[in-house]
């Protein structure tokens, strides 16, 4: 059996975890679905939308995958 200790170490993630509070599943669910169709994932789409957001260097807005695909 793991102490609590080993668990938590187990569970840490490489990044600290943020979280969006209001965002309802159906929301959430067509997000992934069209990060997906765009071959990519929720985590990488949001940090791409942020650093457009902030006016990061050299960031763009992503592609959004056609609505009729999806």
């Amino acid at each position: 059996m793991t102490s609590e200790e080993e668990r938590r170490r187990q569970h840490r993630h490489r990044h600290k975890q943020r979280v969006l509070r209001g965002i309802d599943d159906e929301l959430a669910e067509d997000f992934d679905a069209a990060t997906r169709q765009a071959g990519s994932d929720r985590s990488t789409i949001t940090r791409r939308l942020w650093e457009w957001y902030v006016s990061r260097p050299g960031a763009h807005l992503p592609e959004r995958p056609d609505p009729d695909n999806r």
